[in-house]
């Protein structure tokens, strides 16, 4: 039997008609004074359409490139394509990520994997051993 996942006592379900007030209350501290502060517009925006995507029940993915965004309750079950520099990366949003910010989930940074040395390299920078 598979454990209904909770957040400080809260299921999904519960999580989800969280008013804004009662949330703040649950999140740490660096959230909770990011959300006192208020939103900037382009976090506005998204609340915005977040909300119309709720109502109008779209599955398509909504595409942002706010990653100082706060995951809200409210975005529970969305999945949410978020610019990391280069492509969109979907971050489907869970009761997991309350807490967190939506950048935290998209890389922006690769691992760097070096070929062999170029042309104009010195002797010395040549050397490749063989084991």
């Amino acid at each position: 039997m598979a454990r209904e996942y909770t957040y400080k006592g809260k299921t999904e379900s519960e999580l989800a008609n969280l008013s804004m007030e009662e949330f703040i209350k649950l999140v740490p501290s660096r959230m909770r004074r990011t959300l006192k502060r208020g939103f900037t517009p382009y976090q506005k925006r998204l609340i915005e359409r977040v909300n119309k995507v709720k109502e109008k029940d779209i599955k398509k993915p909504l595409r942002t490139q706010v990653k100082d965004m706060p995951i809200l309750p409210q975005m529970i079950g969305l999945t949410i394509a978020v610019y990391n520099g280069k492509e969109y990366i979907p971050v489907i949003i869970d009761a997991e990520k309350l807490g967190h910010f939506l950048g935290e989930f998209v890389l922006t940074r690769r691992r760097i994997a070096h070929s062999a040395p170029g042309v104009g390299a010195t002797r010395s920078s040549k050397f490749v051993p063989l084991k």
